[in-house]
């Protein structure tokens, strides 16, 4: 990825429109889950990230997980029940659910699979395929961070256009 693509707002964060269309390139037609989320994961540098899509069960069921997450996590979040974690909680409410820091958050979204992994600042926002929700896609960073809105709009455009690597 070439750097001329970045262009930094007035306190160094990408701004919305050259990401966009950086990503918007390189999503197009992606057929490999685990690839377009290594992709969303280095545009956001973020450290982590997964992709659910919803099953014929109304459950989570993992598509794509970022490397290091540790296997006993893994378990835990290869399925998980409609409605919770915030994956589930992002699918059913159909909007982003974030943390600034999931190891100190004691919502009912930030479940104790999430806190094992270490990570702190996390978002998860529902995958659309039309007005339909078929997944949802999560990163995730080792330190705290809140993900602004024009981070959060971008990181739903993602989920549109992976959103046919998660039809049931």
């Amino acid at each position: 990825m070439s750097a001329s693509i970045w262009r930094l707002d007035r306190i160094g964060r990408p701004t919305y429109i050259a990401l966009t269309m950086s990503i918007q390139e390189q999503l197009t037609n992606q057929q490999d889950p685990a690839a377009a989320l290594a992709l969303i994961i280095a545009e956001f540098k973020a450290d982590s990230g997964t992709i659910h899509q919803v099953g014929d069960d109304g459950d989570l069921h993992l598509l794509a997980a970022s490397d290091g997450i540790p296997e006993h996590v893994l378990e835990i979040i290869r399925t998980i029940p409609a409605g919770r974690g915030m994956a589930g909680e992002a699918v059913s409410s159909r909007g982003p659910v974030t943390s600034c820091n999931i190891q100190e958050d004691d919502s009912e979204a930030v479940r104790p699979g999430a806190k094992q992994t270490g990570l702190e600042g996390a978002i998860v926002v529902p995958m659309f395929d039309g007005h339909s929700v078929v997944g949802a896609l999560g990163i995730a960073n080792r330190t705290e961070r809140e993900f602004t809105p024009q981070e959060t709009v971008l990181l739903i455009d993602c989920g549109r256009l992976i959103a046919p690597l998660a039809r049931s």
